[in-house]
């Protein structure tokens, strides 16, 4: 269903979000080949559809579940999309269920013919817009992340390479990091892909050791293109950045501010501020303690004027 868009954003940078973009997921949910498997998975698609709904009206969600997510099915869902979706919008894929790799090829198990990773690849590679994340938490996943990796799209995978065949738990943790802004570290209101990765990524890691099992499935992100990933995004790898700036979760501004032109401006600066903030923060790391403070104090001064303009 196609509603009024939520709020402008600043046109700013790749990172941020158009004005008046909207924000598309398709989840598929693939075979489970047991009834207690169909049922988790559905379950799971079920509650990331809940979760997103706090994004608003601007947030177009569509799920495959079942019976229903076959290939060819797939290809319709994807190739509609591509025809609604505009450059400025985002556009997120998420995979739940079973993969296979064989040594050459990774498949994603649905009704009917499996899907490769070339073929979903290519369904994703001509949807147009320029903000893409692409989260496969399926075994043997990590197979799948060459072939979907691109400039401009964050890629998310439960495993580290098609060797790791068990049944994965990372989209449990996944859900659970959007939830309730479960993963929202720095407080504000949102949960960027980052975070929702480095949550997952940690309570999975912990599911393992609490278990006292050895871990057969490790998280990887790839959000530069360069098609092999890495476990721990940081400006050491130059992974992560794009992630940070990537909302899963992001509830609209109130209606009345959102719909007042002189409203919409401030709401694009304090989206800029916000932006530049996590950006500064991914870098924390790698900068003089002296030097962050200082930008960091900057930005959030001018935050908190921008905010208090919006408030008036």
């Amino acid at each position: 269903m196609k509603l009024r868009p939520v709020l402008a954003f600043a046109l700013v940078a790749f990172f941020l979000p158009a004005l008046r973009a909207d924000t598309y997921f398709v989840t598929i949910a693939g075979l489970g080949g047991t009834p207690e498997y169909e049922k988790q998975f559905e379950q799971w698609a079920e509650e990331v559809n809940h979760a997103l709904m706090v994004n608003g009206p601007a947030c177009h969600v569509t799920t495959l579940k079942g019976a229903s997510a076959t290939k060819s099915a797939v290809h319709d869902l994807l190739t509609r999309v591509a025809t609604e979706v505009k450059p400025d919008d985002a556009f997120t894929l998420l995979l739940i269920g079973h993969g296979t790799y064989d040594g050459t090829n990774y498949k994603f198990n649905v009704p009917g013919p499996d899907i490769t990773a070339q073929e979903l690849a290519a369904l994703v590679d001509r949807i147009p817009a320029t903000r893409q994340l692409v989260v496969n938490t399926t075994s043997a996943s990590g197979a799948s992340l060459p072939a979907l990796a691109r400039k401009g799209r964050v890629v998310i995978t439960a495993t580290k390479s098609g060797t790791e065949k068990n049944v994965t738990i990372f989209a449990r943790y996944w859900i659970e990091a959007i939830e309730n802004l479960t993963a929202d570290t720095d407080k504000n209101g949102s949960v960027s892909a980052l975070e929702a990765f480095r949550y997952a990524e940690s309570k999975t890691a912990a599911y393992f050791q609490n278990e006292k099992l050895l871990a057969t499935e490790h998280a990887m992100l790839d959000d530069t293109g360069a098609k092999d990933g890495v476990r721990d995004p940081s400006p050491a790898n130059s992974q992560g950045q794009r992630a940070a700036a990537f909302w899963l979760i992001k509830p609209p501004a109130n209606a009345l501010i959102a719909s007042n032109p002189q409203k919409q401006k401030l709401l694009a600066r304090k989206e800029e501020l916000e932006a530049s903030i996590d950006r500064l923060k991914y870098k924390k790391a790698a900068m003089p303690p002296d030097e962050y403070k200082k930008q960091l104090s900057t930005l959030l001064l001018d935050l908190a004027r921008t905010q208090a303009e919006i408030d008036q």
